[in-house]
């Protein structure tokens, strides 16, 4: 009796990939054949009158890269294969499979043949059950090759389009930060929220006046606003973050901090901090913060320059909050010791009933040789008060000495010899491109010949496109002194705006206050911010001579 011959059945899984890259990034024609419908169809119609192979599965992975095996589809069809449920895989073409050249060999070459498993590329005629072995060990490695190519060539393009953007000041985060929202128009331009934008500037407030970071998150937890998250999720936004620790996320220390330090809420536009080494290697990497791409003033800031300064100022300092207090002292990390340096910390103190605040040298205090230097809390922020007053109204004397000498003069001496600089390069430029015309008159008349024509046209042109920039140089230059002039005495207005102060409040201490040093009790002195351009403003006024500046303080104020 003969021994029948029974054909093998084969357990087949479909696998179809496309990539946000094919579909952003080709054309539409090519997106469309792409897609996971047309993929799909196009192996089914292939294995209708296969009647040696069954589709058990079909694994369907959208949205992920062909220059990685970390798919989730891809994953379980590997499970399916190690458990014997599948025994043949069947793509579109050997780039639907991957893009990646060593990895998708592996898999073809080594991998299914050692499991078992058939692999069928469609579109590229490949069947290694039927494969020609010769033709195969060239075709399918190079095709693969040329698979990988592609993926890096779309991987440099999308990389230089995203670096122009951020240069060019375009958003390309798929969120915008909280406080801003994306305009309709034009999602890669931001726009003010106007809800979100006042939280921010409460929680700039809350620290200007003395608030921990831990104290306005239980705040805005108390109050019942919205974290971030939450926010964001409130409107509608499917937005996930590792940072999430529960269902419902609250503000914590961590989020308050993120939102002070973050430039955004001044305009100033940060990207390009964390990047990945090639299209092959997905983990991120921070980058070097001169590596950042920074566009400053690029949209509606939140809030001002100033206020943004100073609590970063705040966020340098190593500061306590009392445990029965949400806001830290009026002095806090501002007072130190005039002799060693160290901060000078509040105590408490009760004798006979009666209670006594003072404040006293932490290098003391910790064991130090350093002196206690103890001075009365009242007396050390009285003091402080009148060295403040005297302050403020001799930087109002200053700015009338200021407007009555003018700085319109020395500002034009500056802005004139630079426009005589860039007249000249100017002129040297425009006689260069006059030159040039009249070299190819002189060669046409049999003056000079046409190498003589090539080697002098070739040196004016030099030398006037370095004129043309040296005068654009000049120019910006101008510019700059326009400019800085303007913000050359913008610190004065910091300190009007305290001119009618009538108490010592935490936000004006941290706002104009450099640091306040006490070597004893009748021997304190106060640094004031800005002291250095006080000063330049006193030696340029003293310099023309002005009346009106005896008895001007120096910047630095002691008792």
């Amino acid at each position: 009796m003969k021994n029948k011959q029974f054909k093998k059945i084969y357990h087949a899984a479909i696998y179809v990939r496309l990539s946000k890259e094919d579909g952003d990034v080709a054309g539409a024609s090519k997106a469309e054949s792409n897609s996971i419908s047309n993929q799909r169809e196009l192996i089914r119609d292939f294995l209708k009158d296969k009647k040696d192979i069954v589709v058990v599965s079909e694994r369907v992975d959208d949205g992920y890269s062909g220059s990685s095996f970390e798919r989730p589809s891809f994953k379980l069809m590997m499970e399916d294969i190690k458990k014997g449920v599948v025994d043949c895989v069947v793509v579109k073409d050997l780039s639907r499979f991957g893009r990646e050249y060593i990895d998708s060999g592996r898999y073809i070459e080594r991998l299914f043949p050692a499991m078992g498993v058939r692999f069928i590329a469609v579109n590229d005629h490949y069947d290694s059950l039927k494969g020609d072995d010769q033709g195969d060990e060239i075709l399918v490695p190079f095709k693969n090759l040329i698979n990988d190519a592609y993926c890096r060539d779309i991987s440099v393009k999308i990389r230089s389009h995203l670096e122009v953007k951020r240069k060019n000041g375009e958003f390309i985060g798929a969120f915008a930060p909280y406080g801003y929202q994306k305009d309709g128009e034009d999602h890669h331009r931001l726009m003010v929220d106007t809800y979100a934008a006042g939280v921010v500037q409460d929680i700039f407030r809350m620290k200007l006046h003395g608030m921990s970071q831990d104290a306005i998150a239980g705040k805005l937890n108390r109050d019942g606003i919205l974290s971030p998250m939450e926010y964001k999720n409130s409107m509608g936004i499917n937005f996930r973050t590792v940072f999430r620790a529960k269902a419902a996320s609250g503000w914590s220390p961590v989020a308050v901090r993120r939102i002070l330090e973050n430039e955004v809420y001044i305009g100033n536009l940060v990207q390009g901090r964390q990047s990945t080494p090639n299209h092959k290697v997905k983990k991120s990497i921070r980058k070097d913060k001169e590596d950042w791409v920074r566009v400053e003033k690029n949209h509606e800031p939140v809030v001002s320059e100033r206020d943004f300064a100073v609590v970063q100022k705040l966020l340098g300092m190593d500061t306590r909050t009392a445990p029965d207090r949400e806001s830290v002292y009026l002095l806090s990390g501002v007072a130190v010791c005039g002799d060693c340096g160290a901060p000078m910390v509040r105590k408490v103190s009760s004798v006979n009933g009666k209670r006594y605040c003072y404040y006293i040298c932490s290098g003391h205090k910790a064991g130090g040789n350093c002196s206690p230097h103890r001075i009365p809390v009242q007396a050390l922020e009285d003091a402080v008060f009148v060295l403040l007053k005297r302050q403020i109204g001799c930087v109002l004397d200053l700015e009338r000495v200021l407007d009555y000498a003018g700085t319109v003069p020395l500002r034009n001496l500056d802005v004139r010899k630079l426009e005589e600089r860039r007249e000249k390069l100017s002129g040297e430029a425009e006689r260069c491109r006059e030159l040039r015309l009249m070299l190819y008159e002189d060669m046409k008349d049999g003056v000079i010949t046409k190498e003589d024509y090539v080697e002098l046209h070739a040196a004016y042109e030099a030398r006037g496109k370095e004129a043309q920039e040296a005068a654009g140089k000049a120019e910006r230059e101008i510019r700059a002194v326009l400019e800085g002039e303007e913000d050359k005495y913008r610190w004065i207005s910091y300190f009007k705006e305290y001119k009618d102060i009538g108490e010592l409040t935490r936000n004006v201490v941290v706002a104009l206050i450099s640091e306040v040093r006490v070597y004893d009790r009748e021997n304190i002195e106060v640094v004031f911010d800005f002291a250095d351009q006080y000063r330049q403003a006193l030696e340029y006024l003293k310099g023309r001579e002005c009346p009106g500046l005896e008895g001007m303080a120096t910047g630095r104020e002691a008792v």
